[in-house]
């Protein structure tokens, strides 16, 4: 009798454990999504995240352990420098840059699927030397280049623009296994520098950044949906889309004067692979959500997975629903 039980437990279990487990295709797919990339095929993923955190240095900065407390590092974080080869390697072949001049600095943390890329720019001991880039420019920058679900933090010890913060990130995502095209980093970098001219010249609206980068956003998200329709837009095309968006964001007239040089970015990133890419348009969605509506340097709190409110929660319900499975197999044996 107790053999026939036995039999009647290990079926049911199996059948709770098929029924609870999720579907391992949902995960290889996502997975697939983020770290398959191919640079001779646009039907290929272009878009990727991280497995482990990392903090890079720059090679001209000082007070690391200051800079340490403000990223947010731990003993969990693989530590890496950047220098001006790799200034040169991934923002600018013909910079003249120093090791001496690469002084902003950067934690990257894998966050939650969907989460998109946030970014925050702190304060180094009270003062704000990161003095050109917003951290809505570096979030949807660094999208534009293929990096997705990630919470950047970025700080210096002195004034600087933070131009080369990007470097970081960038060697970053190769060090974890990944070779970003070099035309999508070309092209995002490019609309760094286009952006910059529109964002100081509103620089007394503390929502301009936002709405800005949401506008390019939306732009890259219907260039990247008409080329997997198998059109192919054209600058004039671009330019009446950007325009459109920027209308949608209420800020057209604070920034028609500007757009010249963002659309000539945006022909740029036409042409790289990631425009083409089959998982840009939501990874793209998901950025453009947190650069919106957000004012200032602060856009999320660094976390990993495991810590975030998605994991926790996740822990919990694998937890509880263990406990009850035990409990219900004790109950045959008592």
């Amino acid at each position: 009798m107790r053999s026939k039980k036995l039999s009647v437990i290990l079926l049911t279990a199996t059948l709770a454990i098929t029924l609870v487990t999720p579907p391992v295709s949902q995960v290889i797919v996502h997975a697939d999504d983020q770290v398959t990339t191919s640079s001779n095929s646009t039907s290929t993923t272009q878009t990727h995240t991280l497995n482990k955190s990392y903090v890079v240095y720059g090679a001209g900065a000082t007070d690391k352990n200051e800079l340490s407390n403000i990223l947010g590092v731990n003993g969990e974080f693989t530590t890496l420098t950047a220098t001006a080869s790799d200034y040169q390697k991934y923002i600018n072949p013909n910079d003249s840059t120093t090791n001496a001049a690469m002084v902003s600095s950067v934690s990257i943390v894998p966050t939650d699927p969907g989460s998109g890329v946030k970014v925050n720019v702190k304060k180094f001991n009270g003062q704000s030397n990161i003095t050109k880039v917003t951290a809505q420019q570096y979030a949807m920058v660094a999208q534009m280049a293929g990096v997705t679900d990630v919470t950047i933090t970025v700080s210096a010890n002195r004034p600087v623009s933070g131009e080369s913060a990007l470097t970081g990130v960038y060697k970053a995502l190769n060090a974890d296994g990944i070779d970003l095209n070099s035309q999508n980093t070309q092209s995002a970098n490019q609309m760094l520098s286009a952006t910059n001219d529109a964002i100081d010249a509103n620089k007394d609206d503390s929502s301009y950044p936002g709405k800005l980068m949401a506008a390019v956003g939306d732009t890259t998200k219907e260039i990247n949906k008409q080329k997997r329709s198998g059109e192919q837009p054209t600058q004039v095309q671009i330019e009446n889309t950007l325009n459109q968006n920027l209308k949608r964001q209420n800020i057209y007239n604070e920034t028609k004067n500007h757009t010249t040089t963002i659309v000539n970015a945006l022909v740029q990133f036409n042409n790289a692979p990631i425009s083409s890419s089959k998982d840009y348009s939501s990874h793209v969605s998901d950025t453009i959500n947190n650069v919106k509506n957000s004012t200032g340097d602060m856009m999320n709190k660094a976390k990993q997975f495991l810590n975030s409110e998605d994991g926790k929660a996740a822990q919990q319900q694998a937890q509880s629903w263990w406990n009850r499975f035990v409990n219900w197999i004790q109950r045959f044996f008592n």
